[in-house]
């Protein structure tokens, strides 16, 4: 018997298989994350009702781009780029909770693709993988992924401005490079002004490495000059609008700072267990650590501490960008504490299960509507089952913010009611607000029947403007008032001359 020896393969073909692995593992690395979290935030997409922040999205959409404009001078100027680029993706694929929410879906999944590039570079392979599978599982990244807002967006601009800003040490004579990571901090900015906030940690890692490159002090104050000179007419125009937007955010204090975490992961034992995992991370850069490190931390505290003025910007879901450096810190650390592929992914699946009581709260009917929940879509479907030619309707404006356009989305677009005391529309006077009748008497047309929504369940009379229900009781008697969450449905009826009901 003849035995011979096989050959090994030749270097060309080594090459190919080589070069054939090393592909589908760059593949591997972005496809990965990106698909997991597109399954796991797709997943009860549609479940929780429209906020009240979604319902403003709906209707800044449904104006034309020159009234957006106009209303962005007036309120709510630092979201004007997200309401009008979702102001196209209306005109194209609609206003259903699917299509609104869908842009948030699309950026969460991209976030976590950066993510885990973002952590190959700086942590190695498996980090980063990990990393981006990390990111998928943090019940924050499902909450906004939900919400048809900016914050996803934001999560996206400021990773791809990180993953540029690194790029750029790679060679820092790159003129393009440059261009891209400003551009990239412009439309951060554009997005939502304290994102930029992220700066601190680039300015951290370009620091670091300027003492080994001097000319990175000049280019680099060159390109975050640029950036200023860009976004500061943003900033002037939000600053004179802060005060009426969020007169209502409290002014933190320390406690606040400490209960951030459970606000900012939308859990608690997600925090504790992302938070154990990032002190375990290890790289043999130390700029890594430092540019996760200040990421995860400076921008909270930098919130923190503006705070204290006349204007309070602390609120968890506004320094939502920090959560991809924690994701590349526990990746780095489980990555660090596990050395096997197996055992990495038990710790995915432990955090995955940790989180699970998490992930179904964000996913509740009224997890957008808190802490007042309101179930705008069962008021919608008793005004629909009852609605009659001829009827009108009346909202409790008084103390409540978006009540009418909530119903008002889950109404059938072809069932219009007059709105008995409205006199102009916010898309009329360019706000957010509408205008109601200074003499309600005066606009009552003697419709035969009148809905009446207000907040909570007392009495319906009770729950409106007084002079509103004055004008109301004279003329028109509660024939039915049904509570639903949050909410009281009446049907008034209007009286006749003796006091009774006047049949239709």
């Amino acid at each position: 018997m003849v035995i011979t020896a096989q050959l090994p393969p030749p270097r060309e073909e080594f090459r190919a298989f080589a070069a054939d692995r090393s592909a589908r593992e760059r593949t591997a690395l972005w496809l990965a994350p990106f698909v997991l979290t597109l399954v796991l935030v797709s997943f009860g997409l549609t479940g929780p009702l429209l906020g009240r922040d979604e319902l403003v999205t709906w209707d800044m959409t449904g104006r034309d781009t020159d009234r957006i404009l106009a209303t962005l001078r007036n309120v709510d100027a630092v979201h004007g780029t997200y309401y009008l680029l979702m102001r196209g993706w209306v005109a194209l694929f609609g206003d259903s909770v699917l299509a609104l929410r869908l842009p948030s879906l699309l950026a969460a999944a991209g976030t976590a693709s950066i993510v885990a590039l973002l952590g190959r570079r700086l942590f190695g392979y498996r980090a980063g993988i990990v990393a981006g599978i990390v990111f998928a599982c943090v019940p924050a990244v499902s909450r906004y992924g939900h919400e048809a807002r900016s914050y996803a967006l934001v999560l996206l601009a400021v990773c791809v401005a990180t993953l540029l800003v690194v790029r750029v040490l790679d060679r820092p004579h790159s003129l393009w490079r440059w261009a891209s990571y400003v551009l990239a901090l412009v439309l951060t900015g554009a997005l939502h002004l304290i994102a930029l906030s992220v700066v601190c940690a680039h300015v951290c890692l370009l620091g670091a490495r300027a003492r080994h490159d001097r000319s990175l002090w000049w280019r680099s104050a060159l390109a975050l000059a640029a950036v200023a000179a860009c976004v500061t007419p943003f900033a002037l125009l939000g600053r004179s609008q802060a005060g009426r937007q969020l007169y209502w955010v409290p002014e933190p204090d320390g406690w606040a700072l400490l209960a951030l975490p459970q606000e900012l992961f939308a859990s608690a034992l997600c925090a504790g267990a992302l938070a154990t995992l990032a002190l375990a991370a290890r790289s043999e850069r130390r700029s890594a650590l430092v540019l996760c490190g200040a990421w995860a931390l400076l921008p909270p505290l930098l919130v923190w501490a503006l705070s204290h003025g006349e204007v309070s910007y602390f609120r968890g879901v506004y320094v939502l960008f920090t959560l991809p450096a924690w994701a590349l810190l526990a990746g780095s650390g489980l990555d660090a504490v596990r050395r096997s592929w197996k055992a990495v992914a038990a710790g995915a699946v432990v955090l995955a299960l940790l989180t699970l009581p998490d992930h179904r709260q964000v996913r509740e009917r009224f997890a957008h509507n808190e802490p007042v929940p309101l179930d705008y879509a069962a008021a919608a479907e008793i005004v629909e089952r009852g609605h009659r030619p001829g009827d009108a309707v009346v909202y409790d404006r008084h103390d409540t913010w978006k009540l009418d356009g909530g119903v008002t989305y889950y109404l059938p677009r072809e069932l219009r009611l007059r709105d008995v005391f409205l006199t102009r529309t916010p898309a009329g006077i360019d706000d957010l607000y509408a205008v109601q009748c200074a003499e309600p008497e005066r606009c009552l047309k003697d419709e035969p029947r009148i809905w009446l929504l207000t907040e909570g369940e007392e009495f319906p009379f009770h729950a409106i403007d007084p002079a509103q229900a004055g004008a109301l009781r004279t003329r028109y008697t509660v024939k039915q008032s049904t509570p639903v969450t949050g909410m009281t449905v009446s049907l008034l009826e209007r009286m006749d001359t003796a006091g009774g009901v006047r049949q239709p």
